[in-house]
């Protein structure tokens, strides 16, 4: 069995939920699955129907101000504020695992100032640019090349729409509006001249007239005829910037809207206003649904409207202007799909059924369009996360505003919707938004059953909400009003009732008894929550919350709060460097912990089954608990809660220390191998996992670019998950027994192959030897083979090496293990006492093969491997051999001054008494001692 100090703690990111929209352009494919989307600098392309990222399309460097997707997604273009633009070839895969491949197939430049807006045709062969000069460009997109250049607008194009016309010509060369009836009186003759163009054009009369509509910023909507390269009317009604142009087939007639409040629908034969409708909000998106029965609006009210296209009566019920930062930018539309794609001023993409309008008689009203999916582009700041849902299955984000997003946890294998036809639940899908707070939340906790929710916000108010995913109900239990100030701590009960009870079988109609907060106003207060009987029938509490006691707390803000196992005590951190643990019934300090040197972020109670702990002075920590602490002074500290002494601090991170948490405690043969455990984050990125009892560092975790607020452990699986500045949620999952497994067959395969390596040695079998040596990157084993074979005495006759066999191996290398046993050599060539097998070695390599070799070696392996090329390691043999050389060279010299003293020591010693001696000592020991 494994000691505990051998096994290795390890985690990999093995989910992640990124942001995919930052703002700006939208496009979509018809099949309704390839959405792309801008990304800061980045586009990045997402499969709709499972949210996976499909593939990244790196920028220029510069924000992108406009991008267009065919509808077949053949091609991606995007255009900068570097004036540049590019085409992307998007190739997708057979298979339904839709993988794609993005390739730059080219860079242009298409205006003299930034593109605004574009859009390709229905085939996806054309490409229409906008740009901020008024100059109106058509592309060829597989060519590359402009096919059009319109001029005539006199400021920003702001919307751009391909169509095909099939009614004969009626409209004039000139400008038919109401600021220019006067010119009416043209009419004849302009019908005569258009004649005679059509009667000469074999594509005009009943065929299909190949037309682009463009608006811009000085309200005027100009048509553009493709093949007679001109414009062939002027539509100047509306007041303000055009925002939306849609045309259909079926009414024979263009539609148009404005910022200014107003929508126009045009009759393509003769281009006179068939109708104006005011719209008493500034639209962004106009389009036709139905065969042209219906259109759809959106703008500053964030809501999506149906109109009837004959009488402009609005077939939706009246809804609720949104807040300034949910309204419409954009909505995305395509014949074959069964939903609309609103985009959002707050990065929020939804989808709507149109179901509803499929069978929708003329005169009646429906309800607004229901939302199927909502899909947040980003999150900003993650301030605070927790697992909800008693399965933990959902994930509750603080997302630095006033609302709370449920995040789907689970696989993309949800069931279809049989209207829209796409999938309404896959892991990353926000299925509920938790809407009522009127500023930013900043904390949020959890009950033991995952269906009760309090949050804390800046509106200096506390909310209860009561989660029903399997109704998706998600609902405002009650709110707790009271602070002077913003709230930043907030901690619900976490011990579960009995088993067996009717809390325990039916946890969504018993809240949870009572709550703590704590605020800015460093006050920490509780409130009684099992005192309010909710009638669901009428949604209504019978009696106001209160309560039960406020306590001036500490002397500055309070950042966290955290309720003991048995609800007995709770502990409250503050900006004054200290915690103090409180009863729960009295709320009287039961101790105060001091040693933190800057204001503490963090404050987390170890479960009822935590074992002791020693402390660095050999204290244990006693059966009353243990509290967990991070502080602004980059430290960690656990204390005891019998005497309120510190324990342990640990240091390591080089920023502050926002939240600390207790990791699960091993089960089985794991608590034997591995002890407690706690998890930090900080405001360095980093997220870090200790050992509790030995206080060293066990593995970093690190994929933020940002400081990590948020951090939390699945209850059962150990998965860690962090959330951080941002935008990025990491779903970090314990890899600690698949690592210590692969790390034990290693070890395994590692001993069985040293046997092996050693029984080749014995036998004589150098090639298998010699062969596994290189294979298994053994420098050690393989220097040892070579030195025996080196110092073999006698040396076999006719061996370069010293034995033949060794020889022939060595003559028959591939050349990779030529190029490694090479390397091998330029290594020991490096110390002076393996040089001579070295060089023995490289002595052999030389004389066994020709200089082509070596040539063709150079070829093959040039820049390859982490040794470099094979240049580098002849030069580093040819240096360190010439050093041999040299201190061979010294040897030798040094070597006439010692035999010259010898010479001498001798002619002195025996010059007066050499008989004497000769005949005292024999020959050998007068040899003896003149050495």
């Amino acid at each position: 069995m494994a000691s505990k100090a051998g096994v290795k703690t390890t985690f990999e990111p093995e989910k992640t939920i990124q942001p995919i929209y930052t703002g700006g352009s939208v496009a979509l494919d018809a099949t309704g699955r390839i959405l792309a989307t801008c990304l800061g600098e980045d586009v990045v392309l997402t499969n709709l129907d499972t949210g996976e990222q499909l593939a990244p399309v790196e920028g220029d460097g510069e924000s992108i101000t406009s991008l267009a997707l065919t509808p077949s997604a053949s091609h991606l273009i995007t255009c900068s504020r570097s004036l540049s633009m590019r085409i992307y070839s998007l190739r997708l895969s057979p298979d339904s695992a839709l993988g794609l491949t993005v390739e730059l197939i080219r860079t242009l430049k298409p205006h003299s100032s930034p593109v605004i807006t574009s859009t390709t045709d229905r085939t996806g062969t054309l490409l229409a640019t906008g740009g901020a000069d008024g100059v109106v460009k058509v592309w060829d997109i597989r060519g590359g090349y402009i096919t059009h250049t319109f001029r005539g607008h006199s400021g920003i194009i702001s919307a751009l729409h391909f169509f095909e016309s099939t009614s004969p010509t009626r409209g004039t060369e000139g400008v038919t509006s109401d600021k220019n009836r006067q010119k009416e009186r043209r009419k004849s003759r302009s019908e005569t001249n258009d004649s005679n163009e059509g009667a000469e054009g074999g594509n005009e009369g009943l065929g299909r007239q190949f037309r682009l509509a463009s608006g811009g910023e000085d309200g005027k909507v100009r048509i553009w005829d493709l093949h007679k390269r001109k414009s062939i009317t002027v539509l100047d009604s509306h007041v303000s910037i055009v925002r939306g142009l849609d045309y259909s087939t079926n009414e024979n007639a263009l539609v148009s809207a404005s910022r200014d409040k107003t929508m126009i629908l045009w009759d393509a034969r003769t281009w006179k206003i068939r109708r104006i409708s005011p719209m008493v909000e500034s639209i962004e998106s106009v389009g036709f649904l139905s065969k042209g029965s219906l259109v759809f609006t959106g703008g500053e009210s964030g809501t999506v409207r149906i109109w009837e296209t004959e009488t402009s009566r609005e077939v939706t019920h009246e809804q609720a202007v949104r807040g300034e930062g949910e309204s419409i930018v954009d909505i995305i539309y395509h014949e074959s799909l069964q939903f609309l794609l609103s985009v959002h001023a707050d990065q929020t993409l939804l989808l709507h059924s149109l179901a509803s309008v499929a069978g929708l008689v003329a005169g009646a009203s429906i309800e607004p369009l229901p939302c199927l999916r909502r899909i947040s582009g980003t999150y900003d700041e993650i301030i605070d996360l927790a697992y909800v849902s008693p399965d933990r299955s959902l994930l509750a984000l603080a997302t630095n505003s006033e609302n709370i997003r449920i995040v789907s946890l689970a696989e993309s294998k949800s069931s279809l919707d049989n209207d829209a036809k796409i999938r309404l639940n896959y892991f990353g899908a926000d299925v509920g938004l938790l809407s009522g707070h009127d500023d930013i939340i900043i904390c949020l906790d959890v009950d033991w059953s995952g269906h009760w929710l309090a949050t804390g916000a800046k509106d200096n108010t506390a909310r209860l909400w009561r989660l029903d995913p399997s109704a998706s109900s998600y609902t405002c239990y009650e709110v707790f009003t009271g602070h002077a100030e913003s709230l930043g701590a907030i901690s619900l009960l976490r011990s579960a009732p009995a088993d067996g009870s009717s809390a325990y079988n039916k946890p969504l109609e018993h809240p949870p008894k009572f709550l703590f907060t704590g605020s800015q106003d460093r006050t920490v207060k509780r409130w009684d929550v099992s005192k309010l009987k909710k009638d669901y029938s009428n949604s209504q509490v019978q009696k106001a919350p209160r309560a039960i006691y406020t306590r001036k707390a500490h002397d500055k803000d309070i950042n966290a709060i955290d309720i003991n196992h048995n609800a007995t005590i709770f502990a409250s951190a503050s900006q004054d460097r200290t915690v103090k643990i409180w009863s729960v019934e009295e709320g009287e300090v039961q101790g105060v912990l001091r040693g933190h040197r800057r204001g503490v972020w963090s404050v987390k109670f170890a479960s009822k089954e935590t074992p002791a702990i020693s402390g660095d002075s050999g204290t244990s920590s006693g059966s009353r608990g243990l509290v967990l602490t991070g502080s602004g002074d980059k430290s960690i500290k656990i204390w005891s809660l019998t005497d309120y002494s510190c324990l342990r601090t640990f240091e390591g991170h080089t920023n502050s220390v926002l939240k600390v948490v207790w990791m699960n405690l091993p089960t089985g043969e794991g608590r034997e191998r591995r002890g407690v455990q706690i998890a930090s984050a900080g405001g360095d990125g980093l997220v870090k996992v200790w050992d509790a009892n030995s206080g060293e560092l066990e593995c970093t975790l690190d994929n933020h670019e940002d400081r990590v607020w948020a951090l939390t452990v699945h209850p059962r699986t150990n998965t860690l998950v962090s959330g951080g500045g941002d935008s990025t949620v990491t779903f970090w999952t314990d890899t600690s027994s698949a690592t210590l497994a692969a790390t034990a067959a290693a070890s395994t395969a590692r001993v069985e192959e040293d046997q092996k390596l050693q029984n080749y040695t014995r036998a004589g079998d150098y090639r298998s030897a010699i062969t596994l040596a290189l294979q298994l990157n053994h420098p050690a084993r393989l220097l040892s083979l070579l030195t025996s074979v080196t110092n073999t005495i006698p040396p076999e006759k006719g061996s370069l090496c010293g034995v033949k066999a060794v020889d022939q191996v060595l003559e028959t290398l591939s050349e990779e293990q030529l190029f490694a046993l090479l390397l091998r050599v330029r290594d020991w060539n490096t110390n002076a006492r393996t040089a001579p097998v070295a060089q023995r070695i490289l002595w052999t390599i030389v004389k066994s093969y020709p200089a082509t070799t070596f040539t063709g070696l150079r070829r093959s392996v040039r820049g390859e491997g982490k040794g470099g090329s094979l240049k580098e390691v002849l030069e580093a043999l040819k240096a360190y051999t010439e050093r041999h050389y040299r201190r061979m060279e010294e040897l030798v010299d040094e070597s006439y001054l010692v035999e010259y003293t010898l010479r001498e020591m001798d002619e002195l010693a025996f010059a007066d008494g050499g008989t004497e001696a000769e005949e005292k000592y024999p020959k050998q020991e007068q040899e003896f001692i003149m050495v």
